[in-house]
C-alpha cells in the first residue's frame, strides 16, 4: 500500500464552477497507483468541490442559480466582515461540502462518462485556491 499527497492550486475568475477534472487526473496518473481512494479537500469555507455534469453548461448555469435562491446576497446576515457576499458563500460551501472521495481504477477516476469535478468559488471576485489531494492504494 502506497500513498501520496499534494496541495494544488487553482485560480477562480469569481463566482462560478472551474473545472479542475484534468489537473487531478494529471496529479492522480503521476502517481503510479492504479487501484485506490483519492480524497480531495477544499481549504476554504467560501469555496466548495462538486462532482457534476461535464457536458451541458446549462447544468452549472442553474446549479449557480439555484444556490443564489438558498443564499442570496442581502442584508440579513449579521457575518459581512468581507462584504455581502461574504456570509451567502458560506452557506453555499456548506451545502455542497468541501471534500470528495473518488475510486481509482485501473489508474483512472472512476467518474461516469458525465461526470467533471469542479471546484465552485461562492465569492464575486476572483481568488485563489487551495485542494488538498490525497491518494492511497497500490
Amino acid at each position: 500500500m502506497r500513498q501520496v499527497c499534494t496541495i494544488l492550486t487553482f485560480d477562480t475568475p469569481g463566482r462560478g464552477f472551474t473545472d479542475i477534472t484534468r489537473a487531478i487526473a494529471g496529479w492522480a496518473a503521476e502517481s503510479g497507483i492504479g487501484e485506490g481512494l483519492l480524497t480531495l479537500l477544499c481549504r476554504h469555507t467560501s469555496a466548495s468541490l462538486l462532482i457534476q455534469e461535464n457536458a451541458a453548461r446549462e447544468v452549472r448555469q442553474d446549479l449557480a442559480e439555484w444556490l443564489d435562491r438558498l443564499a442570496p446576497e442581502d442584508t440579513r446576515y449579521a457575518h459581512d466582515d468581507e462584504g455581502p457576499d461574504d456570509m451567502p458563500a458560506h452557506l453555499r460551501a456548506t451545502l455542497t461540502g468541501v471534500n470528495l472521495s473518488i475510486p481509482l481504477i485501473g489508474g483512472r477516476m472512476a467518474l461516469g462518462t458525465w461526470q467533471g469535478i469542479y471546484l465552485a468559488e461562492h465569492r464575486r471576485i476572483p481568488h485563489r485556491r487551495q485542494v488538498a489531494v490525497h491518494l492511497i492504494g497500490q
